[in-house]
C-alpha cells in the first residue's frame, strides 16, 4: 500500500533532513567549515537602507538608489555592499517556516533584488535579528539560523547584518556562533556583520564568529548627542568616538570593531560632516552611508568619495587611532600605517575656533598597540592635507586655523 504525503508535510521533512545534514557537518569537522577566513581583510565599505529609509522599503526606490550608487562615484570609489535593514520581510513565516519577503514592497521577490545588485557590480546585504523578532517585531532567526542562512545565500547574500532584540535569556556569544556556523556551512562566502550594540564585549569574542562587531548603541545624527526621536536618542559622533579608545586594541583585518554607520549627509553641518568621516577612517571602521544616495548633494559626494581619507580608512595594516591631547583643548588622533607612514588628525571638539601652534620637534608620539615610537625632532616626514590637498612637512612649525567641530588631516611619509 503506497502512503500519500502531502507536499507541506514533504517540504519539512526536506528541510529538515538539510538542516540535520548541514549541523553534524559543522560539528563532525573544523577543517571544511572553518569559523575564520579572509572575508574582510579590510574595513567593509557599503551603504545601508536604515538612516534613509527606515521602515519604509520599496523595490523600485532602492533600485533607484542602486544606480545612483553607480552613478555617483561611490561603487567607484571603493563602496561595495547594498544591504537592506529590518523591515524587509512578512510579519510571519510561511507554512514551511522559511522567511518571506514582502510581497508589497518587493513584488519580484528578494532574488530578483539580489541580482540586480550584483549586476551592477555590487554585493547584497541583507538584515535579522538573533531574537524571536527583529527590532521592528519581524520573523527573527532564533531555531531557524540553518534554515534562514541556506535561504540567504540561495538568494545571493554577501553580508548579514544580525541585531540583538527580543532574545529573553540567549548566551550571546553562542546565539552568533550559531548563526556564524550556519552561514560557513551554506559555502557562501557572506560577511557576518554583529550588532549587539557592545553589551557583551563582541571584539573579546574569538576571530572567526563575525567579520564586524558593533561597539556602540545606535547613532543618530548629531556631532555632539545623537538626535532625539520620539523617545529614543542616538548617541552622537563624539560619544561614540570616546568609546572606541579604551578598545582599539582589537581592531585587525577580519575583526574590526564597528562604530555604526556614517551620517554624513543626515542633518549635520559641513565641518561636522567631515568630521565624522575623517574620525571614522582614523578608526579603520567599516565605512557603512546611509544617506540617500538619490538626493545626495555635491558637498556629501565629496566627503564620501575623498579616495585620501579612504585610503586611510583601508590601510592593510587595520591599526585604529590613538589619542595624544594637546593644548587649548585640541586633540590629535595617530594612526600608524604601512610603510613607516602615518595619519594625523587634528579635531577641534569645541563649538569655537581654535589655533594650532604646534613646533613639530617637541611632539612624539607612542603606541603600546603597533610599538612604535616617532620622534619627530628625529625623523622628518612630508605632509599632505587630505581634504585642502597642500603639501608640507614637518620641519618647522605647523600653524592653522581650525574651525568649530572641525579636522585637519594629514597624510605623513618619511622624507
Amino acid at each position: 500500500m503506497r502512503t500519500k504525503i502531502s507536499l507541506k508535510l514533504w517540504c519539512m521533512i526536506v528541510c529538515t533532513v538539510l538542516f540535520l545534514q548541514l549541523a553534524k557537518a559543522q560539528n563532525n569537522t573544523t577543517t571544511k567549515m572553518p569559523l575564520t577566513g579572509e572575508l574582510a581583510l579590510l574595513p567593509p565599505m557599503g551603504w545601508n537602507s536604515w538612516n534613509a529609509f527606515g521602515t519604509n522599503l520599496d523595490e523600485s526606490a532602492l533600485k533607484a538608489v542602486v544606480d545612483a550608487y553607480v552613478a555617483s562615484g561611490m561603487r567607484d570609489a571603493g563602496y561595495k555592499y547594498f544591504s537592506l535593514d529590518d523591515t524587509w520581510s512578512t510579519m510571519e513565516r510561511d507554512s514551511n517556516g522559511n522567511l518571506v519577503a514582502d510581497p508589497k514592497k518587493f513584488p519580484h521577490g528578494m532574488k530578483a533584488l539580489a541580482d540586480y545588485v550584483h549586476s551592477k557590480g555590487l554585493k547584497f546585504g541583507i538584515y535579522n535579528c538573533a531574537g524571536w523578532r527583529t527590532c521592528a517585531g519581524y520573523p527573527g532567526s532564533r531555531g531557524h539560523e540553518y534554515q534562514d542562512a541556506l535561504l540567504y545565500a540561495s538568494w545571493g547574500v554577501d553580508l548579514l547584518k544580525y541585531d540583538w532584540c527580543n532574545t529573553d535569556s540567549l548566551n550571546t556569544e553562542e546565539a552568533y556562533k550559531t548563526m556564524s556556523r550556519a552561514l560557513r556551512a551554506t559555502g557562501r562566502p557572506i560577511v557576518f556583520s554583529i550588532c549587539e550594540w557592545g553589551s557583551h564585549k563582541p571584539w573579546l569574542w574569538p576571530n572567526g564568529i563575525g567579520e564586524q562587531y558593533r561597539t556602540t548603541g545606535d547613532i543618530g545624527p548629531g556631532f555632539v548627542v545623537g538626535k532625539k526621536f520620539g523617545d529614543w536618542q542616538g548617541q552622537g559622533v563624539l560619544q561614540i568616538l570616546d568609546a572606541q579608545m579604551l578598545i582599539r586594541k582589537y581592531n585587525r583585518p577580519n575583526h574590526w570593531n564597528d562604530p555604526d554607520m556614517l551620517e554624513v549627509g543626515n542633518g549635520m553641518t559641513y565641518n561636522e560632516d567631515k568630521s565624522h568621516f575623517s574620525l571614522w577612517c582614523m578608526l579603520a571602521a567599516p565605512l557603512i552611508t546611509g544617506n540617500d544616495l538619490r538626493k545626495m548633494s555635491d558637498q556629501t559626494k565629496t566627503i564620501l568619495t575623498n579616495k585620501d581619507a579612504i585610503a586611510i580608512d583601508q590601510d592593510t595594516l587595520g591599526i585604529s587611532a590613538f589619542k595624544v591631547p594637546l593644548a587649548d583643548s585640541l586633540e590629535l588622533y595617530v594612526k600608524p600605517m604601512k610603510d613607516a607612514g602615518l595619519a594625523l588628525c587634528f579635531l577641534n571638539r569645541t563649538a569655537t575656533a581654535k589655533k594650532i601652534d604646534l613646533k613639530w620637534s617637541n611632539l612624539i608620539v607612542s603606541d603600546d598597540v603597533s610599538g612604535i615610537t616617532v620622534k619627530f625632532a628625529e625623523t622628518a616626514f612630508r605632509t599632505h592635507n587630505i581634504w585642502t590637498k597642500k603639501n608640507g612637512s614637518t620641519k618647522g612649525t605647523f600653524k592653522q586655523d581650525i574651525g568649530a567641530h572641525d579636522v585637519i588631516v594629514l597624510r605623513l611619509t618619511k622624507l
